[in-house]
């Protein structure tokens, strides 16, 4: 374990809930898992992601690369510098993969599972995308995806995300996943409002009143955000798995 692990590890309890409720939603299913601790899973999009630290499992990443425009000044896609930093900070990862998933080169069935965290909305051809991912899942894995909750958030006014796509229903989420995995679970996650929000802000050591009140507010949404699966308003997250 490196000691950006277990640092990451031991600051998770009190991290944004959405990040805690990913983590313990993958740990979960890799637990379920037949041969847990040999799973090889697929990160798409995970090129910064947090979320499958310390889970034992193989993991590749795979992210697109970085390119001039929206992509660079969000600091979206791969670069150099984040494949040499993201190599010495991970101490599970297998591989590293440059590519675009819309056009995927990866074998069929190569995968146990699949991570994609807060990436379709980003994607323009999401049906090829999702084909993409369910053909490099091995019979009996499954996907494990999240994205804005489009029931609730929508992606317009002078709020707009400029590199998001589109905002899903639970419906359009449900019918496009079933298109190409046997089993769908689709629900919402995490409660908004002015906790969610504050305890989104950056921790620093230089602003510890700051930090404890972000912790404050992650403690709160964390007790708000229990029992939110059926809720379709008022909830920040579409939380979907497939199960091959």
């Amino acid at each position: 374990m490196t000691t950006y692990e277990f640092l990451r590890l031991l600051t998770f309890p009190i991290m944004p809930v959405h990040l805690q409720t990913v983590r313990k939603d993958i740990k979960r299913l890799v637990a379920r898992s037949k041969h847990p601790n040999h799973l090889s899973l697929l990160d798409v999009g995970g090129r910064k992601s947090p979320y499958t630290i310390g889970v034992p499992a193989r993991v590749t990443v795979l992210d697109v690369p970085q390119e001039a425009g929206t992509k660079k000044e969000l600091n979206l896609g791969f670069t150099a510098t984040l494949l040499e930093t993201l190599k010495k900070k991970r101490s599970n990862i297998d591989n590293l993969v440059i590519q675009d998933m819309t056009k995927s080169e990866l074998k069929d069935a190569s995968y146990d599972a699949v991570v994609c965290v807060e990436v379709i909305e980003h994607v323009e051809a999401d049906d090829k995308f999702v084909e993409n991912i369910a053909k490099v899942i091995r019979k009996g894995g499954w996907a494990y995806f999240t994205t804005p909750n489009g029931d609730f958030i929508k992606n317009d006014g002078p709020g707009k995300n400029p590199d998001h796509v589109r905002h899903y229903t639970k419906v359009e989420l449900q019918r496009l996943l079933e298109k190409y995995f046997d089993d769908v679970d689709v629900h919402y996650a995490v409660r908004t409002g002015r906790y969610r929000v504050l305890g989104l802000k950056s921790y620093s050591l230089r602003n510890p009143v700051k930090s404890i009140h972000s912790i404050y507010s992650n403690l709160v949404n964390s007790i708000q955000s229990r029992g939110v699966e059926y809720d379709s308003q008022g909830t920040a997250h579409l939380i979907a798995i497939g199960y091959k």
